[in-house]
């Protein structure tokens, strides 16, 4: 079987890799299980160095490995570089404050002696998606081999040229020989690979559905899973907020990769009074954004990753206008359609319950606008989802602000005055349908690890 790796630009086959054949996968795994066992003894400075010299050669590597993603999935260059540099960032804090958080931590008891202590579990497999191609492995594996443990990685079939280049730069950065491997397959072998003994945890970033297969198929081998699923994110905006800056932030938070993003903003929840506002500052924002060629440097938006998918998306819009909603923007494949995986950034307004664009994640640059009546309204409406990834607020109420992000929004990320993002330092994750578990941060680096109780008397 062959796996192919496509340019959304213009539908060629860029190049086409040889799937991984049973006893290749199953040698892989091996591998990287011998290499840990020797891994797992390393000391936290030495894997810290490892990991400096990993983050130097991301940022080296910055222009060519953006452009692998331009023409593997369409990420313009600039925010292709920004992707790597987030890597390379990644790596830098967790060389910089992983052996803090992997002390041991005392505990005082009746024993002479009580503590806890962070070991790492063994090889943990990563299965990553097409849309952030490096930033999706990074934020996994930063974490894991500071914290001794190795990695396989199953990436997206269309991304595989990315995936190689992860393995080749943990290579390079003088990391043990097979601590990090890629496997060339596709879904239908994860079961499988679920299923080896040496596979020890599952980390997942998808869409709900893969989440729910990967949960139980881990669950029946009591092995521990993080998921980070898909997401409504609700962007609530209020009376008193600065619509100027609250409107830019908006489009930029809505078609952050081209709308292709678990975390971009959804749905936008407004208050009527600075609705009609709103709505055209938005419009405005939305409109100024270049589409083009993600290899040229003033483009702002690529095409979708693939386009089926831009299919597909485009058929929930006229689902959504066909149950009452109203396109005032785009709505359109543009006439280079065809193989080409463009779409044109839209906008819907007048949507409410029962409308696909209030009820589903919408996963390419399409903004729903709903009206609320007020700020108690407002925030019941952003609740009214399935899902809980990421939600934001805007007002100049900073106190109100806080309030609603603290108390009100129910999401596993609340941000004011901004849009939702991660970050190294902070923890990022869901609840409900967005799934569990946190990766970055402290809390990222405790997931996969034997929190371990010893006791001296």
């Amino acid at each position: 079987m062959s796996i192919l790796s496509i340019n959304p630009v213009n539908g060629e086959v860029i190049k086409t890799y040889q799937e991984d054949s049973v006893e290749i996968i199953e040698q892989k795994i091996n591998q990287a299980h011998e290499a840990w066992l020797t891994y797992r003894q390393t000391d936290l400075n030495s894997r810290a160095k490892l990991l400096l010299e990993l983050s130097k050669l991301l940022t080296e590597r910055k222009d060519q490995l953006a452009k692998l993603m331009a023409l593997e999935m369409g990420k313009p260059l600039q925010a292709g570089i920004a992707e790597i540099l987030k890597c390379a960032s990644v790596c830098e804090y967790y060389a910089k404050n992983g052996a803090e958080f992997l002390a041991d931590q005392t505990i005082k008891t009746n024993a002479t002696k009580s503590y806890v202590s962070f070991q790492p579990i063994g090889l943990v497999l990563a299965i990553m998606p097409w849309n952030f191609p490096f930033w999706q492995v990074f934020r996994f594996l930063a974490p894991a081999l500071m914290a001794g443990n190795c990695g396989v990685l199953k990436h997206s079939s269309g991304v595989t040229g990315c995936a190689i280049e992860i393995e080749k730069l943990v290579e390079d950065a003088g990391f043990p020989v097979n601590v990090f491997k890629t496997l060339i397959c596709s879904n239908n072998a994860i079961p499988k690979v679920i299923e080896h003994p040496n596979i020890k945890a599952v980390t997942l970033t998808g869409s709900t559905e893969a989440g729910k297969k990967v949960a139980e198929q881990a669950g029946k081998l009591i092995k521990k899973t993080v998921l980070e699923l898909g997401g409504s994110d609700p962007y609530v905006v209020l009376e008193d907020a600065n619509l100027e800056k609250t409107a830019k932030i908006c489009a930029e938070a809505r078609l952050i990769n081209n709308g292709q993003s678990c975390i971009a903003a959804k749905r936008f929840i407004v208050v009527k009074s600075v609705l009609e506002k709103f709505t055209a500052l938005f419009k405005a924002e939305m409109e100024s954004k270049i589409t083009g060629n993600p290899l040229q440097e003033k483009t702002n938006l690529g095409p979708m990753a693939r386009a089926e998918l831009r299919d597909e998306l485009h058929q929930q819009v006229l689902q959504s206008i066909k149950q009452g909603a109203k396109c005032i923007l785009g709505g359109e494949i543009p006439s280079i359609g065809g193989k080409h995986a463009y779409y044109t950034p839209t906008i819907l307004t007048d949507v409410k319950k029962g409308v696909l664009a209030y009820d589903e994640e919408i996963f390419g640059p399409v903004a729903a606008i709903i009206a609320a009546e007020d700020t108690e309204n407002a925030i019941r409406i952003a609740n009214d989802t399935n899902f809980g990834l990421g939600a934001a607020v805007f007002t100049e109420n900073l106190i109100l602000a806080e309030d609603i992000a603290r108390n009100k929004l129910a999401a596993g990320s609340c941000f004011v005055n901004e849009g939702v993002k991660s970050d190294p330092a902070l923890p990022f994750g869901g609840i409900n349908q967005s799934g569990y578990g946190r990766e970055l941060g402290m809390f990222g680096i405790h997931e996969f690890v034997n929190i371990k109780t010893v006791y001296v008397k």
